[in-house]
């Protein structure tokens, strides 16, 4: 008999989870509370633009806002976002909300799956208790629990759900082989099984960990080359020819939901446990302070152009958090934009992925849907979409004007030719 997987929540990580399965010949229901993303599905339409409008529309999934649906789950994998508060404490308000709903309808014999990030213990001391609150069942009699994070890179080629090795954590043998094949059948990279849920959880939030520790230390050799006035990449490039030297790192902003949010869900944790892990916060606390630093370096060049702040009009070059995706979302260059802002320096914004009316309404400045360098003073890149690549120097400084600035913090251009061009430039 053909099994029936609900996925709940269809954003980045759950839609193509459920075109996945659903081309495997699993039965798949999509749900959702967003009526207006099931009817855009519906329609054959991918808002998230990860899975094509094609693969929606070929699809067999049956896309709803009806919970009713849920009852003929085999499997329930919850997508749901798991942000932080205000206080940068873990925000699990979806996933109990997803459990909640979840338990009301759910039948004998299912398993949930969760694949949000957490904190190591949040599946058991919150998703089972919001599962039992409106169940007649008990988990690990007539129903049951097992974690396994989303791994996937959005934007990314050969990152996708297939391509990424699957970790399954659950508290049995029975569970976790159940996972295991469950997944299987969707991943081609293998399935790592994790002794327990705990595991899986904690292995999920410090692989992000490790990144952002990683960046951070090669934004703060940034911050420490610019001030004594040496050049990132010439630094990193001669340094790069020790065997023992880990490259592969640069600098930059780091957005999105998962790098900056992920080190407060561990140290969230830990600090219950009685510990605090200082390194982990001190290289959030780095890659918070990139946008400030990116948007001194701004105001610096446009001062050593001899340009009078108020009177500079810059275009902004992607908004987006990373490159190749139009998500705006946890987008450091928000922050960025906001510090130019309280100079007076007029900025505009573009991104060939992102859309306009959702930009304008987030970062509040102007977003335009072509580019007329002829229109502005300088640029600041600050998303490095391949689009960028191809951008003629020569034909930009010319339609710039007199004295044109660039502000490189994607590191898409050549400094040397740029300056040649006759833009004052800079870089992180």
């Amino acid at each position: 008999m053909t099994e029936t997987v609900c996925i709940v929540g269809l954003g980045y990580v759950g839609l193509p989870l459920a075109i996945e399965f659903d081309r495997v010949g699993k039965s798949v229901i999509g749900y959702d509370v967003d009526q207006s993303k099931v009817d855009a599905l519906d329609a054959g339409t991918d808002p998230t633009g990860d899975v094509t409008d094609e693969g929606v529309s070929e699809s067999d999934v049956l896309f709803t806002t009806d919970p009713a649906h849920i009852s003929d789950a085999d499997f329930v994998i919850v997508t749901v976002p798991t942000p932080v508060d205000s206080m940068e404490n873990p925000d699990l308000q979806f996933v109990e909300s997803a459990g909640e709903t979840i338990g009301e309808y759910i039948s004998p014999g299912t398993t949930v799956v969760l694949e949000s990030t957490v904190y190591p213990g949040a599946t058991e001391s919150v998703l089972v208790p919001a599962l039992e609150s409106t169940s007649p069942f008990t988990v690990g009699e007539d129903i049951f629990v097992g974690y396994s994070p989303e791994r996937a890179s959005p934007g990314d080629t050969g990152r996708g759900v297939r391509d990424v090795v699957k970790v399954v954590g659950a508290n049995t043998d029975d569970v976790r082989e159940d996972l295991a094949t469950l997944y299987e059948s969707v991943v081609d990279a293998g399935i790592h099984r994790a002794p327990d849920i705990e595991t899986a959880e904690a292995s999920k939030v410090i692989e992000n960990v490790q990144r952002d520790m990683n960046i951070a230390l090669v934004n703060e050799l940034a911050i420490a080359c610019d001030h004594m006035d040496l050049s990132t990449s010439d630094v990193l490039e001669a340094a790069g020819t020790k065997w023992n030297f880990h490259d592969g790192y640069s600098p930059g902003f780091v957005g999105g939901h998962c790098i900056p949010v992920d080190p407060f869900y561990l140290t969230y944790r830990s600090k219950r446990e009685g510990f605090s892990p200082k390194l982990v916060l001190q290289a959030r606390e780095i890659n918070e302070y990139v946008p400030v630093h990116a948007a001194r370096k701004t105001v610096k060049t446009i001062n050593d152009s001899g340009r009078v702040l108020n009177e500079t009009r810059l275009l902004v070059l992607g908004l987006a958090y990373k490159p190749g995706v139009g998500d705006i979302r946890s987008s450091e260059v928000d922050t960025m934009v906001q510090k130019l802002q309280e100079f007076d320096i007029d900025c505009v914004g573009y991104d060939p992925h992102a859309d306009p009316a959702e930009s304008r309404e987030v970062f509040g400045i102007d977003v335009v849907e072509t580019v007329d360098f002829e229109a502005y003073d300088g640029v600041v890149v600050a998303t490095g979409h391949e689009e960028f690549v191809d951008y003629d120097l020569g034909e930009m400084a010319d339609a710039l004007g007199t004295d044109p600035v660039m502000i490189d913090v994607a590191d898409v251009f050549d400094g040397e030719n740029a300056t040649n061009y006759g833009f004052q430039y800079a870089q992180l």
